[in-house]
């Protein structure tokens, strides 16, 4: 392949910045031509996407925002989205990379990538391991769930932990490490069958379908009559007020995400802060990328917990680029089980 000069290469690009929800309309599958070579005395790479990850912050991308976003630009109309994949290098002009590295990193939503910036792309190491798991549980979606629970929770052994979106790529993740480090965990969801999964395969302690619950202040009254400290926050809205109303003192919320009101054209409030104050709560947010320093300790760690057993990770992986759109869609009607995906290539 590093003899050819240049290969067809399909890429989803942005229609219109969008507002409320969005839809595969908005994305558009269009072809074009990738060169392979790179130019003499240049340090760029070529890529060869195998692997692309449905992250629900893309969405916050597709819209034009008054203030650029503090960690990713927004998507440009016309132009190729891009989020995060394994891919494998097919060209390479910086010193650091040859021909045939697989890589994890960001990328664009196509057959392959020129990257202008190839530092910010992480050499995978564990080939023992699917590949594609350097999508979620090696990759963001796992640095995400360790650097939340630990170094913004600070979680400790005894603690009771509440984390919503449970099932997601990010929250099965977390519920198993607070498990390892001796919590007792709870997770809700939004089906029965990511409820089961949580307990039979993740092994929460407990787990709801927060659809099926009336009052969700009942509902966390039940699954912790002793209160909460610490909250793993992938939703936002109703849920975040219900838990505030739970927490006990100097209790601890780690704001992930708030995937309830990234489709709002008006966000929700929530109107019982006072809380913070009278229950001495830390609520901090946090992103990812301000903590990928962190990220070989934590590849160790998470490969060895992955190679003896005491991690379990579901992926949800759809096949080719053209299903992509509607991949990313389905992220906010929750047609997934487990971590997003879609699959480019094996090779």
């Amino acid at each position: 392949m590093s003899a050819v000069a240049e290969v067809p290469n399909r890429r989803v690009i942005l229609k219109g910045h969008v507002t409320g929800f969005p839809s595969e309309d908005g994305m558009e599958i269009v072809s074009g031509m990738a060169h392979l070579a790179v130019p003499p005395g240049s340090a760029v790479l070529v890529l060869k996407n195998l692997y692309l990850s449905c992250d629900p912050y893309m969405r916050g991308l597709m819209t034009k925002h008054e203030r650029p976003s503090s960690y990713a630009p927004d998507f440009i109309p016309g132009e190729v989205l891009v989020g995060y994949g394994v891919s494998k290098v097919v060209a390479s002009g910086h010193p650091d990379f040859k021909f045939g590295d697989l890589v994890w990193g960001r990328t664009g939503w196509e057959e392959f990538t020129l990257i202008p910036n190839p530092e910010s792309l992480f050499k995978i190491n564990h080939t023992e391991i699917p590949l594609s798991y350097y999508t979620g549980v090696l990759g963001m979606s796992g640095l995400t769930a360790y650097i939340g629970l630990y170094d913004v929770a600070k979680a400790k052994k005894g603690d009771f932990v509440f984390v919503s979106a449970a099932s997601g790529a990010v929250g099965q993740i977390v519920g198993q490490l607070a498990k390892l480090t001796g919590c007792y965990v709870v997770g809700s969801a939004g089906s029965d069958e990511k409820v089961n999964l949580l307990k039979t395969k993740f092994g929460f302690d407990d787990s709801f379908n927060y659809k099926k619950e009336q009052d969700l202040n009942s509902a966390l009254q039940r699954y912790f009559p002793e209160g909460i400290d610490i909250y793993f926050d992938n939703v936002g809205g109703a849920m975040l007020e219900a838990v505030l109303l739970n927490m006990r003192v100097h209790g601890r919320i780690t704001m992930c995400g708030m995937i309830s009101q990234y489709n709002l054209e008006k966000h929700e409030g929530t109107r019982n802060l006072m809380n913070l104050i009278s229950k001495r709560i830390r609520m901090e947010g946090f992103v990812v990328f301000d903590y990928f320093s962190e990220y070989h300790k934590f590849e160790l760690e998470m490969a060895g917990y992955l190679m003896d057993g005491k991690i379990d990770y579901v992926e949800d992986i759809t096949e080719g680029l053209d299903k992509a759109p509607a991949a990313l869609i389905g992220l906010f009607t929750g047609c997934n089980v487990g971590k997003k995906l879609i699959t480019l290539a094996r090779e």
